[in-house]
C-alpha cells in the first residue's frame, strides 16, 4: 500500500453533514464529500492485510483495496476505472449502501474501519465533474433484441451491460420516471433524482431505449397505476429474444390488527412516493401529509427512518417509531461477528433530526376517533427469550397518533407481475431462478433484483443485474465477455 502506517497514523474521517435544524427545511442533499487532501489520507489508512476481506463484504466484489490505493496516490482517473469495472452505479452506492464492505474491513477488528463509502462517493462524483463518466456505445450491434421490465437498479444495470455488449435493450417501467424504487421510495434528501436522470442519458447514449408508464402484465391489474399503456408478457415474448423482469420488492407486510381500516393508517410507500413526485414538480390533489400531526412510524428499518425524516420536513408535531425486536447494542462484539453484517444500534440522519425511539413493542390495536380516524395506539412490551417473543403482564399503554405509517418490510414482488409471466416461485413468492443462470421456468425468461432474492440493498440489485445480464449474453451468442 501507498503508506503502510498510514492506519496507525491517521484516524478515520467521516463526512460532515448540515446541521439538523438547517436541513429539515429542505429536501436536497445535505452530505458533504470529503475534499481531496482528507479523501488522498482517508485512502491511506487502507492496510496491506494480505487478506482484503471487504471483497467478499461488498455484494459487486468492488477492488477496495486497488482504488484506495490509487486514490492515495492521487490517479483518480485509473481510480474511477477500477471502481466501475465493478459497479455500474457508485454514485447511487456511494450514498446509500450500509457499507458492508467497512464491517468485513480487516482494520475494523480492533478500530475504526477504513471510510470506503466515503471515498467511493468521492471517487465518483470526482469522475462526473472532471467529465469522465461517458457513455461506453458497443463497437458492434449483435441484432439481438431484450426487454427489461423494471428501471430500478437490477434493471438499470442489466441494460447497460446488455447495451454495452451489442445488444439492442428497451426498458419498461410503470411509472412516469425511469428509477423504480430509488425514484420513488428513497427520499430525495439521501439520494438526489438528478443522478439518475444523468445516468439514464448515460444510457440512451449507448444505446438504451426507455418506455415510461408502460405496464407489462394484466390490463386489470394495471388499473391501480392510472393512466398506463398495457402490454402482456406474451407481446413481449414474441417481440423480443429475452426478457428480463427486474421490479422492486413492492408487497408489503401488513399489520391485520384491529382498526386497520381507520384514516390515517398507511403504508409507507403511499406516503414516501408522494414527497417524491412533489419535489419533482408534479401536483398532487390529496398529498398524505404528516403536518402537525403525531406521527408514529412502525418499523425499524431503512423505510421507517425515511419517514421520520420526511415527517419531519412535513412539520410533524412529534414522531415515534416503534420495532418489535429488542434495542441492540451500541457496540457490537468485533471478535465474535467480523467479518459479517454486525447488529448493533444504528441512528440514521432522520433519527438525528428529531425522533422518539422504543424497542421491543407491538401493536394491539389503532383506536378510532369517533369519525372513522385514527386518534390512537394501543400497545404492549414484549419479552424476548430464545428468539420468542412473548407479551409483558399489565404492559399496555396508549400513544396519541393521526398518522401511522407501516414500515415493516416487504413479503415479495407483486404477485400479478409473476402471474401475468406464468414463471414458478419460490416459498417466499419470488420469482424462482438461481443465480448460476437468472433464468426463470419460462422460456426467454429471466429475473433478477427483489423480483428474484425479495427485499434487498440496492448494492445487491446492482450486482443480480450485473450477474443476469452475463446469463442472457450467454443464452443470446453461446459464450459472454461480460463480467459477473
Amino acid at each position: 500500500m501507498g503508506k503502510i502506517t498510514g492506519f496507525l497514523d491517521y484516524p478515520r474521517l467521516s463526512e460532515t453533514s448540515e446541521a439538523p435544524t438547517q436541513r429539515k427545511k429542505h429536501y436536497r442533499e445535505f452530505t458533504r464529500q470529503l475534499s481531496d487532501a482528507d479523501a488522498v489520507t482517508q485512502a491511506a489508512r487502507c492496510m496491506d492485510c494480505g487478506i482484503p476481506f471487504c471483497h467478499n463484504g461488498c455484494p459487486v466484489n468492488n477492488i477496495i483495496p486497488d482504488f484506495n490505493e490509487l486514490v492515495y496516490q492521487q490517479d483518480w482517473k485509473r481510480a474511477l476505472d477500477v471502481l466501475q469495472s465493478t459497479n455500474n452505479f457508485p454514485e447511487f452506492t456511494g450514498r446509500i449502501c450500509p457499507a458492508p464492505c467497512e464491517s468485513a474491513c480487516t482494520l475494523n477488528i480492533n478500530s475504526d474501519a477504513v471510510g470506503i463509502k466515503s471515498i467511493e462517493h468521492k471517487i465518483i462524483d470526482k469522475g462526473w465533474e472532471e467529465g469522465w463518466v461517458t457513455p461506453q456505445p458497443p463497437a458492434q450491434a449483435t441484432g439481438k433484441t431484450v426487454a427489461i421490465v423494471g428501471s430500478g437498479p437490477a434493471g438499470l444495470a442489466a441494460a447497460q451491460q446488455l447495451a454495452r455488449a451489442g445488444h439492442a435493450v428497451t426498458v419498461f417501467e410503470k411509472n412516469d420516471r425511469i428509477g423504480g424504487l430509488l425514484r420513488y421510495g428513497i427520499p430525495d434528501f439521501k439520494l438526489d433524482k438528478m443522478l439518475i436522470d444523468r445516468r439514464v442519458e448515460q444510457l440512451r447514449g449507448e444505446g438504451v431505449q426507455f418506455r415510461t408508464s408502460v405496464f407489462v402484465g394484466d390490463a386489470n391489474a394495471a388499473s391501480a397505476y392510472g393512466k398506463v399503456e398495457t402490454i402482456t408478457p406474451e407481446q413481449l415474448q414474441q417481440d423480443f429474444d429475452a426478457v428480463v423482469i427486474a421490479g422492486g420488492a413492492e408487497a408489503p407486510r401488513d399489520l391485520p390488527v384491529p382498526g386497520r381500516e381507520l384514516k390515517g393508517v398507511h403504508f409507507a410507500m403511499d406516503f414516501l412516493p408522494q414527497q417524491n413526485k412533489v419535489v419533482a414538480g408534479d401536483r398532487l390533489d390529496r398529498q398524505l401529509l404528516a403536518t402537525a400531526k403525531n406521527v408514529v412510524v412502525i418499523g425499524g428499518g431503512d423505510t421507517g427512518s425515511d419517514c421520520v425524516g420526511t415527517s419531519n420536513r412535513h412539520g410533524a408535531a412529534s414522531v415515534t417509531q416503534f420495532e418489535l425486536l429488542p434495542q441492540p447494542p451500541a457496540q457490537e462484539n468485533k471478535p465474535m461477528v467480523w467479518p459479517y453484517w454486525p447488529i448493533r444500534l444504528r441512528t440514521s440522519s432522520s433519527h438525528e433530526e428529531g425522533c422518539q425511539r422504543d424497542w421491543s413493542v407491538a401493536t394491539k390495536s389503532f383506536n378510532d376517533d369517533g369519525d372513522g380516524n385514527v386518534r390512537s395506539l394501543t400497545c404492549v412490551r414484549l419479552e424476548w427469550t430464545g428468539g420468542k417473543m412473548t407479551e409483558v403482564a399489565d404492559s399496555e399503554f396508549e400513544i396519541p397518533a393521526t398518522l401511522v405509517l407501516l414500515a415493516m418490510g416487504f413479503v415479495s414482488p407483486l404477485q400479478h407481475v409473476l402471474d401475468a409471466f406464468g414463471v414458478d416461485k419460490d416459498a417466499r413468492g419470488n420469482a424462482k431462478a438461481d443465480t448460476a443462470d437468472y433464468r426463470t421456468s419460462v422460456d426467454k425468461v429471466f429475473a433478477a433484483g427483489d423480483m428474484r432474492r425479495g427485499q434487498s440493498l440496492v448494492v445487491w440489485a446492482i450486482r443480480e443485474g450485473r450477474q443476469c445480464a452475463r446469463a442472457v449474453d450467454e443464452y443470446l451468442m453461446g459464450d459472454s465477455r461480460l463480467p459477473r
